[in-house]
């Protein structure tokens, strides 16, 4: 059975991009952060209780595979067909150790070296504004999604989205921009709440205070929000690795 004929199988559509949930434009890097959250839903280690979990990890690194190489993806995207024995696909390849160079494992250092390079960055302006627009202005969603945030943080997301709205480049929601002070005091309050239950947490890790960001930072995407809270580690996992994980694939070309 081909490739497409096992995605129609497994996941109830043949087509590589509706796999992804990506449309058809979608980047490289589009491409492979969807692939990495599709990938988690259905690592066998992650889902035990799907007994397809491994066939559909396997499929996925294939379809990964097509889409990354820039000739397979354009015939593909051409005539809406596979070569089936290209090296691409026909080389014996172990699926879990691709996927683990493509994605490694990342440590609290890492994590607390990416919070500095993307607090103030151009990409976190445009992550915030993308979040502002999908929750139309609601701020409790904005804070719960954004990435390496916690409550401190919320002024300077308010100034990146005002300005925003100044400058013509998103819509005025009355969510954001009529939001009641007892609204804010709830949220501030909640926040506290949650910094003194991630003291806590951060005595118990045996952290020291050079820690305690990352501390308050999942804290704050884990209590009562355990979707966000898997989508923010899926992100930023897939927004830190996508440059070294480019590397390996540069290298490994002859």
């Amino acid at each position: 059975m081909g490739l497409l004929e096992r995605c129609q199988e497994l996941f109830k559509t043949s087509n590589l991009y509706e796999v992804l949930a990506v449309n058809k434009e979608a980047t490289e890097t589009e491409i492979r952060r969807s692939y990495y959250k599709v990938s988690l839903k259905v690592h066998p280690d992650r889902a035990p209780e799907d007994p397809q979990a491994t066939e559909k990890f396997q499929v996925l690194g294939k379809l990964y595979a097509v889409l990354s190489d820039q000739q397979q993806r354009a015939v593909y995207d051409e005539q809406g067909a596979i070569d089936e024995e290209s090296d691409v696909l026909s080389q014996d390849r172990c699926w879990e150790d691709h996927w683990r160079l493509l994605f490694p494992k990342i440590t609290v250092q890492d994590i607390l070296e990416f919070e500095k390079k993307y607090k103030g960055s151009e990409e976190e302006r445009k992550d915030v504004i993308q979040l502002y627009v999908q929750h139309e202005g609601n701020m409790d969603a904005i804070t719960d999604s954004a990435m390496c945030c916690s409550q401190d943080d919320e002024p300077r997301l308010r100034g990146i989205i005002h300005a925003a709205i100044q400058g013509g480049e998103v819509t005025e929601f009355p969510a954001f921009t009529q939001e009641t002070d007892k609204k804010k005091r709830a949220r501030r309050k909640r926040a506290d709440r949650e910094r003194q239950e991630a003291e806590e947490m951060q005595k118990e890790m045996g952290l020291g205070d050079e820690d305690e960001s990352l501390v308050m930072m999942l804290q704050q995407k884990q209590k009562s929000r355990e979707k966000n809270f898997t989508s923010f580690l899926s992100d930023l996992e897939a927004k830190y690795s996508k440059k070294s994980g480019a590397k390996r694939g540069k290298r490994g070309k002859k």
